[in-house]
């Protein structure tokens, strides 16, 4: 039976979300259960955007910072990485107020390459993914609860679609986004090959609405974690109080077999229901999954754009 443990928090103050997190990990067996010494550990947050610094868009360099200094005492060696659909890991990082963090464990932050996996569906004989988290002794994957205007919610199974990398993510939306159901279940598979050790759920400032950035940011007070992310992404619909037939992912995790009902769980802290959120706001309108060839090819030009020009101009500023 899965575990997923869940807990009212509060704050990003570091102290305070230390000690939630050594709460939150305790009855999973703490950090050392996950990361072993010398343990190289990937940090996988979600670093959708450098636009929007204060709307909660992306998962809080806090929580980032607070499991970096988790694995270090485990004797792990953390690194960061993501693959943003425009810019840099670095540059979105530093938009968002990572870089004092950064600096101060000396975090190495890696840019993304893709190589070819198989899978165990035939469906999707290979998935091109990256090559340093398939290499990654652990995998820790630090999801931020927001809405979707294509997927209804992203949560831990949507966030590893990060390890996609560059603009493969476009071609996916392209190639598979004309039937949800389809796009669903590449997601879950590419969750099954990344295959993470460590989900941990930055619910405490949400984002709802029209997201995954255009919404706005919603208090939720919720830390999750747990080693399985099915089951920690079921727990959060049921907080959320969705319908898990409005959510691809969902419907793709339950028809291949790894989705659980809440019954089928362990909550060794709190419940679910003591958590409900009845109230958040899922996108006023949805949005097509596909990206026609026009759209691909803008979403490239401006990744190019922000990766080579307007991430150098303003690292210069700043240094100057």
């Amino acid at each position: 039976m899965p575990r997923v443990s869940l807990l009212r928090a509060t704050s990003y103050d570091l102290d305070h979300l230390s000690a939630s997190l050594e709460e939150l990990l305790a009855p999973l067996g703490g950090m050392a259960a996950i990361v072993q010494p010398g343990d190289r550990v990937l940090l996988k947050p979600n670093l959708l955007t450098g636009a929007r610094p204060k709307q909660e868009c992306v998962t809080r360099p806090e929580l980032v910072y607070c499991v970096a200094k988790m694995v270090q005492a485990a004797g792990g060696r953390p690194f960061l990485g993501d693959g943003p659909a425009f810019g840099s890991a670095l540059g979105v990082a530093r938009s968002n107020g990572y870089l004092p963090y950064i600096q101060e464990l000396n975090l190495p932050v890696i840019e993304f390459h893709g190589d070819r996996y198989a899978t165990d569906n035939p469906e999707f004989a290979h998935l091109r993914l990256s090559k340093e988290a398939m290499a990654a002794d652990v995998v820790i994957n630090l999801p931020k609860v927001k809405s979707h205007v294509q997927l209804t919610l992203t949560l831990g199974v949507k966030n590893l679609f990060g390890c996609v990398p560059g603009k493969m993510k476009a071609w996916w939306h392209m190639e598979a986004g004309k039937d949800a159901d389809r796009f669903g279940r590449m997601l879950v598979e590419t969750a099954r090959a990344i295959a993470p050790d460590l989900t941990i759920m930055d619910g405490i400032i949400g984002h709802e609405g029209n997201g995954p950035s255009g919404g706005t940011p919603r208090p939720l007070h919720v830390l999750g974690a747990s080693r399985d992310v099915f089951a920690l992404d079921r727990a959060f619909v049921a907080i959320l109080n969705v319908d898990p037939e409005r959510i691809p992912t969902q419907r793709a995790a339950t028809a291949l077999g790894y989705n659980y009902e809440l019954s089928e769980i362990e909550f060794p802290l709190a419940q679910p229901h003591e958590l409900t959120i009845r109230d958040w706001q899922l996108p006023q309108q949805m949005m097509p999954i596909d990206f026609g060839a026009p759209r691909v090819l803008k979403s490239t030009f401006k990744h190019l754009y922000i990766r080579w020009i307007k991430e150098p101009l303003t690292a210069y500023s700043q240094k100057a």
